[in-house]
């Protein structure tokens, strides 16, 4: 708890609309959206002025309607979430993150069918796919994973056979280091990360992290773009989820003096968006709550990378209080779950990872009080920044996981290789 003193109050909005954009007479597509999307905006930042001494709500986070609609989600997922019958074990994982930083925890029985579910989901060579009786990939490997942690039961540590798992992982290890999704599949650095999380979360043997990982953070590096993100793979675009994924990734190999983090750190704070207060995920596109998380948690990885060398790295470089007045009072639907920017539709990604952003922003100074803007009840939980789990869930992993090693690197085949490894 923190005193009232200490909490951020909102500011001026009516001073803020100098920010807007300026197209300098000459009208484009790209410039035509933005103040499109900056309407939309101001909408919700008007209604705010007019309503905040009459409805003290505008200013909240509307948890128990969040609530409901994350236990509704979790019961019965609703026809137009079909598209992603191959990424169910994510739909498990946004939720159960998201809830956990409203303080919301479901019911044992009703855990013990996620685990049930999420155990059919497990590949008999090892890994995770997107449904039962499907292929290992590793997105949702990594989603398994994590909702498996969070949950942190006996009977979901269990659910996670880290012998096959590993195995499953050296199977799409390629000779440079990188990562296909899947058995001959794509080569991303989200590939990249989701092993690395993986591998540090189920404190996999020292051994098999140096045979996985040697010449990942090379590669990693390689994926850095001269504007100071990273892109999906070397020579691509910089993108705010990719530029997450590569950061992390190196962070979590102790590799992190590989990249140019300077460079790095001045592309992600100048993603946050000046008039909305959010974050945009590449240059001259427009503001989008899931980037709350994707560069508002890549901020504070980098400074705590820069933070031995240089002490003004210790506060947070970004504006905490406007990207939380954004997602407070842009973002949130009255009946439950969040967006990515004024009129679209509530969804589980961007209700996860908005709530991730803002708890990211209360929690990444390093000060006595959480930073929390308005009322006390928007303080949400801390989440860990290089995995997106609950920071005691993370501990609790690698003690099970080191308590519970069952000397499986004997039955850990290090000696795979890949077909074009085989070949030569």
């Amino acid at each position: 708890m923190w005193f009232p003193d200490e909490m951020l109050e909102f500011r001026d909005f009516a001073q803020l609309k100098n920010c807007k954009c300026d197209d300098e007479k000459v009208s484009t597509t790209t410039s035509r959206e933005q103040q499109k999307t900056e309407n939309s905006v101001e909408k919700c930042y008007d209604r705010f002025q007019q309503m905040q001494f009459l409805n003290p709500r505008v200013a909240q986070l509307s948890r128990i309607e969040h609530q409901h609609y994350l236990d509704l989600m979790l019961r019965h997922l609703p026809v137009n979430y079909e598209c992603l019958d191959s990424s169910r074990p994510w739909c498990v994982y946004w939720i159960l993150q998201a809830a956990q930083l409203l303080s919301f925890t479901f019911d044992e029985q009703t855990l013990d069918h996620v685990v049930e579910f999420l155990t059919k989901c497990r590949a008999p060579a090892g890994g995770f796919g997107g449904g039962p009786g499907q292929y290992a990939h590793l997105a949702p490997t990594y989603a398994a994973v994590n909702s498996l942690c969070i949950i942190g039961t006996q009977k979901a540590y269990r659910a996670i056979d880290r012998d096959s798992l590993v195995n499953f992982l050296y199977s799409v290890r390629d000779s440079d280091g990188s990562f296909r999704l899947h058995v001959d599949g794509e080569t991303d650095v989200r590939g990249a990360y989701c092993a690395i999380s993986c591998a540090k979360l189920l404190n996999v043997p020292e051994l098999h992290l140096k045979n996985l990982f040697t010449g990942t953070g090379d590669w990693i590096a390689r994926c850095q773009t001269y504007e100071g993100g990273f892109g999906g793979a070397p020579d691509l675009e910089a993108h705010g989820g990719y530029t997450f994924c590569g950061i992390a990734g190196l962070a979590l190999l102790n590799e992190a003096h590989k990249c140019n983090k300077k460079a790095l750190l001045h592309w992600t704070l100048s993603r946050q968006m000046s008039y909305e207060g959010g974050f945009q995920g590449r240059t001259n596109k427009l503001v989008d709550g899931c980037y709350s998380f994707w560069v508002g948690a890549t901020i504070p990885i980098t400074q705590a990378t820069l933070a031995s060398t240089d002490k003004s790295m210790e506060h947070t470089l970004f504006d905490v209080q406007a990207l939380q007045e954004y997602i407070i009072l842009c973002c949130q639907k009255q009946n439950g779950g969040l967006i990515d920017k004024p009129g679209k539709p509530q969804d589980l990604y961007h209700t996860c990872y908005t709530l991730s952003g803002v708890s990211i922003a209360q929690h990444s100074e390093s000060a006595r009080f959480p930073q929390v803007l308005g009322d006390t009840i928007n303080e949400l939980l801390p989440t860990h920044p290089l995995f997106n789990i609950p920071p005691k869930s993370v501990v609790a992993a690698l003690s099970y996981f080191s308590d519970n090693s069952n000397n499986d690197a004997d039955r850990i085949d290090s000696t795979w290789k890949p077909a074009e490894e085989e070949d030569r």
